[in-house]
């Protein structure tokens, strides 16, 4: 590695020839984008060609970029494992090349609890480093399959919270949980469990079955028996799972990743098998909105890149075969078996078992690529009708909507979010906290709110939406509009409100709504943000309404400051657990001594 420098874009021209990884900034200097190139200044240049034809994504992070960072290394391998590494510690948004958002879900172990907790979820947001994702998986109902045999068979934590403060609930009486609330088992011994059980989501099932049928063995010897039957029907079930998954290939000792895609002029869907002992044990699926226009080999090789810094080294395969050759495969299999301490072999097969494999790999991609285009279709069609009802000579692929929320103006706040192409761009939703001084309880006003709101959303210059749609009446539309016209974007800017009762469109100073049907496709768009910011301001309107109350009570404990509150509500969950709690079980609170602790007791004790 040799140097690190920071360039303004006027000087794109003075970039490197050499490796190396790049940085991409915005205004207020957060890392947009983390990439790695052979050739610095070649592939950074290529972002502001004039004939560059970019994605909406890359478009719009492009229209962002205020500074650019660059580290130049030794080697193209060194630059990979580099940006793997900063990319894992940074999250830049923009380095999502594979959209999973509600697209298909993953499995995620909280292995940053002492109790780790299993469960699915669309959303692989890492709060932190320690937990686990696993996937996205296209087969949703195998994979609640699979995680309903595990819960049946392995004693685990069912609840985030305890239900009772001081005894265990039904669910240890009927053995499907150790008692994690009462701390019946240790942290060590239930990690041990959950270590077993991630075996199955790294694909290392049969490697599982013969760990505990040698722990089942040993219990046997031991005069155990009911261990060793509990072991006996944890096999029974891996390998009735192992059994029901519908590939097998006639070597039952090959490992391997294949991977293939299908693409159309703006969207790439991509299928990944992994086959374990010769089985199927996992097809993942990622898409992007790179096009034809796009090499395939490199998509290929971007969402290898990506899968693999996400997942452990044991989890990666000795072969991974590829529909298209990879431009940077030597790079690729050098970094993977660094990784792994493993040689890594990348193929791309033209004949007999493994292009079957491949074949069939691409006909799965094709299928998801068929449903992603009917989607496309809906929302196209219901961005041109759009268009058509409110007179737009170009279609609203970026809308943005705002709602208020209060509870007669207690905790007032504000939403926004953003539907780009007719699909929720959540990465672009935000959350106002109302600061006006005159908006308080007993004091509402939507009107004031949402001038406020657009004032510090326009006032900046981040990039103008195609639209602009305020949950409300003439009221709050022509609140906004005395806002843009404050801020000379009246002619720059489209927008309109969108009534509750009659679903009914307004234009600013225009006293009628636009002539519509609520049930045509435009109109359900808008009625869709409509709902999607109303659900995200309430959503925080009562977040931030039970932080208060949790506060407002504790705030009156004598010596009780903000972070020993944070303590006590960590540990006891609510205020009511509080309550009940005895002075000795105050104290053991981290930070809490026998004086507050009687302070506290005493204050939901009163004489």
């Amino acid at each position: 590695m040799k140097t690190i420098v920071n360039y303004q874009l006027p000087k794109l021209k003075d970039l490197p020839s050499d490796a190396g990884v790049y940085f991409m900034r915005d205004r207020t200097g957060e890392i947009l984008y983390i990439g790695k190139a052979k050739n610095l200044r070649k592939r950074v240049s290529s972002y502001f060609a004039p004939s560059q034809r970019h994605s909406n994504r890359i478009a719009l992070m492009v229209s962002q970029i205020r500074d650019i960072d660059f580290i130049v290394t030794d080697t193209e391998a060194e630059a990979l494992a580099l940006e793997a590494n900063l990319i894992k510690q940074h999250q830049p948004h923009f380095n999502v090349l594979l959209k999973d958002d509600k697209k298909y879900p993953y499995v995620c172990i909280t292995w940053s609890e002492k109790y780790p907790r299993i469960f699915i979820t669309r959303k692989r947001r890492v709060k932190s480093k320690g937990d686990r994702y696993y996937g996205p998986y296209t087969d949703t109902r195998g994979l609640r399959h699979t995680l309903d045999l595990i819960k049946n068979n392995f004693a685990l934590r069912q609840r985030p919270k305890p239900l009772h403060k001081d005894r265990p609930c039904l669910n240890y009486d009927m053995g499907k949980c150790p008692g994690v609330c009462q701390n019946l088992i240790s942290p060590q011994q239930y990690q041990q469990t959950i270590q077993k059980i991630a075996l199955i989501f790294q694909g290392r099932t049969n490697e599982l079955i013969n760990q505990l049928r040698q722990q089942m063995e040993k219990a046997a010897e031991n005069l155990d028996f009911e261990k060793a039957a509990k072991y006996r029907d944890q096999i029974h079930s891996l390998e009735q799972l192992f059994a029901t998954q519908k590939v097998a290939l006639p070597d039952d000792t090959i490992s391997q990743d294949a991977i293939a895609l299908a693409q159309d002029e703006q969207h790439t869907c991509i299928q990944l098998f992994q086959i374990r002992a010769g089985r199927l044990v996992g097809r993942l699926g990622f898409y992007t909105d790179s096009g034809k226009e796009t090499e395939a080999g490199e998509i290929l090789q971007r969402v290898l890149e990506q899968h693999y810094q996400q997942i452990e080294p044991l989890e990666i395969p000795s072969e991974i075969l590829v529909q298209h050759p990879l431009e940077d495969a030597e790079i690729l299999m050098k970094w993977l078996g660094e990784k792994t301490g493993k040689k890594i072999t990348i193929i791309n097969p033209q004949r007999q078992i493994k292009a079957e494999l491949i074949a069939m790999v691409k006909k799965n991609a094709h299928i998801e690529l068929e449903k992603t285009q009917k989607s496309v279709l809906v929302n196209l069609e219901a961005m041109e009708d759009l268009a058509q009802i409110l007179g737009l000579k170009h279609l609203p692929k970026h809308i943005e909507g705002y709602d208020i929320s209060h509870l007669q103006g207690s905790n007032a706040v504000a939403s926004r979010v953003v539907f780009i192409d007719g699909q929720p761009a959540k990465q672009y939703y935000r959350h106002y906290k109302i600061k006006n001084p005159t908006i308080t309880i007993g004091h509402s006003d939507d009107f004031l709110s949402l001038q406020e709101v657009i004032r510090r959303r326009f006032s900046g210059n981040d990039p103008h939406p195609d639209l602009i749609m305020i949950d409300g009446g003439k009221g709050q539309l022509s609140a906004v509009w005395e806002v843009l016209e404050e801020l000379n974007l009246t002619g720059k800017l489209k927008v309109i409100s969108l009534a509750k009762k009659r679903e009914e469109i307004f234009l600013p100073k225009q006293s009628q709504p636009l002539p519509t049907d609520a049930e045509q496709a435009g109109v359900q768009l808008l009625r869709r943000l409509r709902d999607e910011a109303h659900r995200f301001a309430v959503t925080f309107h009562r977040q931030q309404r039970l932080k208060a109350s949790r506060r407002s009570q504790l705030d009156q404990i004598q010596g009780l400051g903000f972070e020993r509150q944070k303590r006590l509500l960590a540990h006891f969950h609510s205020v009511d657990y509080i309550r009940e709690a005895s002075v000795k079980q105050i104290q053991g609170v981290d930070g809490i001594g026998p004086n507050l602790a009687q302070n506290i007791y005493d204050y939901f004790h009163p004489i």
